[in-house]
């Protein structure tokens, strides 16, 4: 486990951030660029779970936890040093939240239209955080595009946005509170 005794060691003054296997890389890499958008989908669904409940709640605290795991998976290199026995996500998380998806999408109608993000506070919560989530996804793929990372990692972001998404439609009323897009609803004639 961690032991912070000390929040700042004004080591990334010059610009670089240290990795878990003790390199030092800057703070405008791809790497962290994508470590912060995982970190910023965490605090998205700390506020959601400000308006959860229940199934729900437990639910996200799981992800919170997850994007942590995540974190830890991406500041440490798969090719880089200490790689071996390093925490990383594993296939398990990802089906857990397919599970998880498919459990909450068999109790909702099917969508006749794109999905405004919006309705409940919980739902529009979860709708920012699955864009986050999304953000968080593109800049894992770009990484993914130079460097080698965990295809797990990769496939649970992509299920994450798509949890977030059942979930917001859940707590819309079971899907029947969800705010339909109109195509052209605002054009003039």
């Amino acid at each position: 486990m961690v032991t912070l005794s000390k929040i700042y060691t004004k080591t990334g003054d010059s610009g670089e951030t240290g990795l878990g296997d003790g390199s030092r890389i800057s703070k405008t890499s791809l790497r962290i660029t994508a470590i912060g958008a995982v970190d910023e989908t965490n605090c998205a669904i700390g506020v959601a779970r400000l308006d959860a409940e229940g199934d729900s709640d437990a639910m996200l605290a799981r992800i919170q936890n997850d994007l942590f795991d995540l974190g830890a998976d991406l500041c440490a290199p798969e090719d880089g040093r200490k790689a071996e026995g390093r925490l990383r996500i594993s296939g398990a998380q990802v089906d857990r939240l397919e599970r998880e998806i498919d459990t909450m999408n068999e109790k909702l109608s099917p969508l006749t239209s794109f999905v405004l993000p919006g309705g409940t506070a919980l739902a529009a919560h979860l709708h920012l955080a699955r864009a986050i989530a999304r953000r968080a996804e593109a800049a894992m793929v770009a990484l993914a595009a130079q460097e080698k990372i965990n295809d797990a990692a990769l496939r649970y972001a992509n299920r994450l946005s798509d949890h977030l998404f059942v979930m917001a439609r859940t707590a819309n009323d079971g899907g029947m509170g969800d705010v339909l897009w109109i195509p052209g609803a605002n054009r003039e004639p």
